[in-house]
């Protein structure tokens, strides 16, 4: 089976991990221990940022950052509703409500113009999320955010080495959230980062992440224990030199499922544009004018000749118990149409050339 997604480690990460089981120290109370310091840096040098804050989880990482703009009770946030449900967990998690709004059926993330039509005098912020590894419209979100004097924020989960306008995800939000889960582009086995350009929202992920603590034992604002260990650091640190060459390999075999898949007029395809630079997380591909239960059986069908597909987010998260019972069921046409059509193929750097062509043919002749 050529699974969706694999973690790439060799070596290098086994002896980073070693190395502090020798050396220590294994974390740090207040979330700075020397290995987490170093991940950042490096962090914050490749999404192009003054800041980056390391935490242990990506729902941590976006928890932190919907606490640190201020985000409090009876408050709302707008976000998508096709993603994962941390997205909107979060939003909860600080007391606020989220306003699942429907997204561009084109890129399957936020839809600008949808956005403005939910802004209300309750609003504080915006939540795209830039889903598969393809980067939401942050230009037109940004204007949208300022014109309403409310935060930008932005789940990056999914777009290690996504570019947008030229310039690395997150650059022109308030604040950007990543995963480092295990299936990411690079990972920590779980982990996560938020990164900001803005020294007082940094200030507040550091003590957010250790219990609102500045110094030990002094706690100045509400927080959790979010701290990155060390051992989740060390492998952060030889993930992100690893990094360009993982997206140059998701490329090539995006690049080869293309040229073969465009043989096919039932499939709408994932694409980049001068703007949008994809990280390719994720291959998804869309049957065109297609059933759910039609996509459902091509997914099974790919999974018995040795091909992990998946289809992601085929509940969007307004249809689900809580979320409906608590935040109400409204229609989101475009989100419910892609949650019965999308599917998503392995591009992993695990994949080889071999297998990519093997996917792409096999799916054709499925179609």
């Amino acid at each position: 089976m050529i699974p969706i997604n694999k973690p790439q480690m060799d070596e290098a990460e086994v002896q980073a991990v070693i190395e502090v089981m020798r050396k220590g120290p294994v974390t740090n109370a207040l979330g700075a221990g020397p290995k987490v310091l170093e991940f950042e840096k490096l962090f914050a040098e490749f999404a192009g940022v003054k800041h980056a804050v390391a935490v242990n989880t990506g729902t941590a990482a976006l928890h932190s950052a919907v606490m640190a703009v201020g985000v409090k009770r009876d408050d709302e946030v707008i976000v998508p509703s096709f993603t994962f449900v941390a997205t909107a967990e979060a939003v909860v998690l600080a007391g606020a409500k989220p306003v699942f709004t429907d997204i561009d059926p084109q890129t399957y993330n936020l839809s600008p113009a949808a956005v403005e039509k939910n802004i209300t005098k309750r609003t504080k912020a915006i939540l795209p999320v830039d889903l598969y590894g393809f980067s939401a419209d942050i230009k037109p979100l940004r204007e949208i955010a300022q014109k309403h004097n409310i935060a930008l924020l932005e789940d990056a989960a999914q777009a290690h080495g996504t570019t947008y306008a030229g310039k690395p995800a997150g650059s022109f939000s308030d604040a950007a959230c990543w995963s480092l889960y295990a299936s990411k582009n690079i990972m920590t086995g779980e982990g996560g980062v938020v990164t900001t350009n803005e020294d007082n929202i940094d200030e507040k992920l550091r003590m957010i992440r250790t219990h609102g603590e500045k110094a030990k034992y002094a706690s100045e604002m509400m927080g959790s224990n979010y701290r990155m260990p060390e051992l989740e650091a060390a492998i952060g640190i030889v993930q992100i030199k690893k990094l360009p060459s993982f997206i140059a390999k998701r490329r090539e075999n995006a690049q080869i499922l293309t040229k073969i898949l465009t043989k096919s007029k039932k499939l709408i395809l994932p694409y980049e544009t001068k703007t949008c630079q994809h990280s390719w997380y994720l291959y998804t591909a869309r049957i065109k004018d297609g059933t759910e239960a039609q996509r459902n059986k091509l997914i099974e069908d790919l999974k018995a000749k040795g091909i992990g597909a998946e289809a992601y987010y085929v509940n969007p998260i307004n249809t689900m118990h809580f979320y409906r019972n608590n935040y109400g069921a409204n229609a989101l046409p475009e989100t419910e149409k892609a949650a019965k059509q999308v599917f998503s193929l392995p591009v992993h750097p695990g994949v080889t050339k071999e297998d990519a062509t093997c996917i792409a043919e096999t799916l054709l002749s499925l179609l």
